[in-house]
């Protein structure tokens, strides 16, 4: 134990010293908006802050001109739901099917992992292409096909769970399949081993072995997986269609809202994926002293 006439060396408060304002770069911005959002209803984009009321929460509930946020969270939501689903769902069955040696295994892999490499605008913009010459095909076959009145209400097949779903798992995948790597790498097989030992069938071993154990880790794909779309804007820009998501609305409403109500929108997106990951945690916790307490 160090006593109180030691004197730390040099490095030790050049080190703190650095650390404090990475911490301070990293969550400033946030701790700075979350403050103006509280402002009264004289507050304005910069400090000082003036008065404290949830004023702009009220008037954030209430609309930003045309832009309807509640729909755009709605949309957001259901966004970030249905690919936490697929994240984890396509993860598991991916790393089960490394765990043996799969012809091509190699490039299939650098293919999924290359979605991280590529610029995300890029990514986006290869995608809406995709949709669109998919529409020229629909919409040249259903007129040599002859059904005009189909052809006419034809709009496009770019949509929140087309393009922007395919968007979005370009890029939480990878990530899922990585960490489904670093499980299955830990992962004992000789449990598996004894079930199998005890007449239990594939499926079986699966749901009644393997799942549990790796139950943990599946939560924290999932919280990948929607917080990653959650916030996604770059990915969903051109693949979109003719909605936006949360975060798109946020970024149009940064040249037109001059108010702290887009403060306050801030805040709420950052609450929502903070009780997420709290969620997250709270379950991962759960199921990992579950797994102790089956194991004594």
């Amino acid at each position: 134990m160090q006593s109180p006439n030691d004197k730390r060396p040099a490095a030790f408060w050049f080190l703190a010293l650095f650390f404090a304002a990475y911490v301070l770069f990293l969550y400033g911005p946030m701790l700075v908006i979350v403050i103006l959002s509280f402002q009264g209803p004289e507050g304005g984009l910069t400090f000082p802050l003036r008065g404290l009321s949830t004023h702009w929460f009220h008037k954030l509930a209430q609309g930003l001109g045309t832009v309807d946020i509640a729909s755009a969270l709605q949309r957001s939501l259901a966004l970030g739901l249905v690919v936490m689903a697929l994240t984890v769902v396509f993860s598991v069955l991916a790393g089960l099917a490394f765990r043996k040696r799969l012809a091509g295994g190699n490039a299939l892999f650098f293919v999924v992992v290359a979605s991280l490499i590529m610029p995300s605008i890029i990514v986006s913009l290869g995608i809406g292409l995709e949709f669109r010459l998919l529409d020229s095909a629909v919409k040249a076959g259903l007129e040599y096909l002859g059904f005009q009145s189909t052809l006419e209400n034809y709009g496009t097949a770019m949509g929140l769970f087309s393009s922007a779903m395919g968007a979005h798992l370009t890029w939480t995948l990878p990530f899922g399949l990585l960490i489904m790597f670093a499980v299955f790498n830990r992962f004992n097989p000789a449990y598996e081993e004894a079930a199998r030992d005890l007449g239990a069938t594939p499926w079986q071993g699966f749901r009644h072995v393997v799942l549990p154990l790796i139950a943990p880790s599946l939560v924290g794909i999932g919280m990948f997986g929607f917080t990653l779309s959650w916030d996604e804007i770059a990915r969903t820009s051109q693949a979109i269609g003719d909605v936006n998501t949360l975060p798109l609305e946020l970024q149009g409403l940064t040249t037109t809202v001059t108010t702290p109500a887009i403060y306050a929108l801030g805040t709420v997106t950052m609450v929502v994926s903070f009780v997420v990951m709290g969620l997250t945690l709270g379950l991962s916790r759960l199921l990992a002293s579950r797994q102790k307490s089956r194991r004594v």
